[in-house]
């Protein structure tokens, strides 16, 4: 069974510290736009609005972990090779303040506005989207390999492990709501071995109850049951 943490660079298996959470905002990135291109903005979409505002905290979020653990890190062992990514991350947050806006602007409107404000709602999504999806394979291809030759795989997975430790039990629950769908049964069985073997049995199982178990396809779900890793 492969490691989901692990990635071959430069003809080496190395520790992935981008890779399972990008895969899982891109996946959850597309879904929402679809959600946004379909929607009957004449008809209320508060539940639709509220599903975006909860996506775009995690993605908040996850720029925060960045700056304070990845950039951090990046910074100590080559000094500016992080600017770079920081104005990338000022650049989403900008966004961010963008979509609220025409978020708010939406809630407020009268029915007659709904559908020129929901067009534009969705087209700000749209190039946050592409802007994002640029700027993690920039990480990926990148910044991900200069990460690897300065640090070790036992630092790149203490810098992780820092990550997760900061989470919320609501975060880390959003988090792998987005992950777990994303990976390939191979990396999805992995990580969650890896996480019955260590983590709590009632965070273990919140898991399950609240990420897998929501978000899996059926026969996703039965290959866990099949492994022993869902009762």
């Amino acid at each position: 069974m492969s490691n989901p943490a692990f990635l071959t660079v430069a003809g080496a298996q190395r520790w992935d510290i981008y890779g399972p959470v990008h895969k899982g905002l891109r996946l959850a990135h597309g879904a929402m736009m679809a959600r946004l291109g379909q929607a009957d903005w004449s008809a209320d979409q508060g539940d639709l609005l509220a599903d975006l505002a909860a996506h775009l905290a995690l993605g908040a979020a996850h720029l925060t972990h960045e700056e304070d653990h990845i950039h951090a890190a990046l910074e100590t062992r080559a000094p500016g090779a992080a600017q770079g990514l920081a104005a990338q991350h000022g650049h989403h947050r900008r966004r961010f303040t963008d979509l609220q806006r025409a978020m708010d602007q939406l809630a407020a409107a009268e029915p007659a506005d709904r559908l020129r404000l929901g067009r534009a709602l969705y087209i700000t999504f749209t190039a946050f989207v592409a802007e994002d999806f640029e700027h993690m394979a920039e990480e990926e291809t990148v910044v991900w390999p200069q990460l690897c030759a300065l640090f070790t795989d036992e630092e790149l997975a203490g810098i992780e492990m820092a990550i997760i430790g900061e989470l919320t039990p609501e975060e880390n629950i959003g988090f792998m709501r987005l992950m777990l769908p994303a990976m390939n049964p191979s990396e999805r069985a992995g990580l969650l071995t890896g996480m019955k073997a260590n983590a709590p049995p009632e965070a273990f199982a919140a898991v399950i109850d609240l990420a897998a178990r929501p978000t899996l396809a059926a026969n996703d779900f039965a290959e866990l049951q099949r492994l022993g890793l869902v009762a």
